[in-house]
C-alpha cells in the first residue's frame, strides 16, 4: 500500500473567541471614556439653550419697560417664553420674579427628572441691570 501524504491542515477563516472578546474591551473602555465626555457636551448645549431662552425673555421685558416705562403689567412669563426655542422649554422652567416698577429677574430653573437637572450651573438668572448669575466660568 502507498503511504498518502498528509495534506497539511486548513483553518477556517473567522475570529477566535479571544480575538473577539478583545475588540468588546476595547469598544468598551473607548465608551466609558466617551459616553461621559459625550453627556457633558449636551448638558452645555442645553445650557446655552436655557440661557438664550433667558435672555430673549429679558428682551421681552426690556421692550416694555420702553413702551411702558415700567416693568409691572409685563407680558405673562408664558407669553415672553414663546420666544425660546421649543427643546429649552423641555429641560429649564422659565419664570420672572422680583418684578418691581424698575426691577426684573428672568430665571431658567433646570427641570427636575431630567438629565438638565444634574447641571453643574444650576438655576441661571438675569436681571433687569444685566446681571447674571451664577457667575462661575462657563454658565454663561
Amino acid at each position: 500500500m502507498r503511504d498518502r501524504a498528509v495534506a497539511p491542515r486548513r483553518y477556517a477563516p473567522g475570529f477566535s473567541l479571544i480575538e473577539l472578546m478583545v475588540v468588546v474591551a476595547i469598544i468598551g473602555i473607548i465608551a466609558s471614556i466617551a459616553l461621559p465626555s459625550y453627556n457633558e457636551h449636551v448638558r452645555k448645549s442645553r445650557r446655552a439653550a436655557g440661557a438664550a431662552c433667558a435672555a430673549a425673555m429679558a428682551q421681552g421685558m426690556e421692550r416694555y419697560y420702553t413702551t411702558a416705562l415700567r416693568y409691572t403689567g409685563h407680558p405673562a412669563a408664558a407669553t415672553l417664553s414663546a420666544r425660546c426655542d421649543p427643546d429649552a422649554l423641555q429641560f429649564y422652567t422659565m419664570n420672572v420674579d422680583n418684578v418691581g416698577a424698575k426691577t426684573y429677574r428672568v430665571t431658567a430653573a433646570p427641570r427636575s427628572g431630567t438629565p438638565q437637572a444634574g447641571d453643574s450651573c444650576g438655576t441661571l438668572s438675569i436681571t433687569q441691570a444685566g446681571a447674571k448669575a451664577p457667575t462661575t466660568a462657563g454658565c454663561w
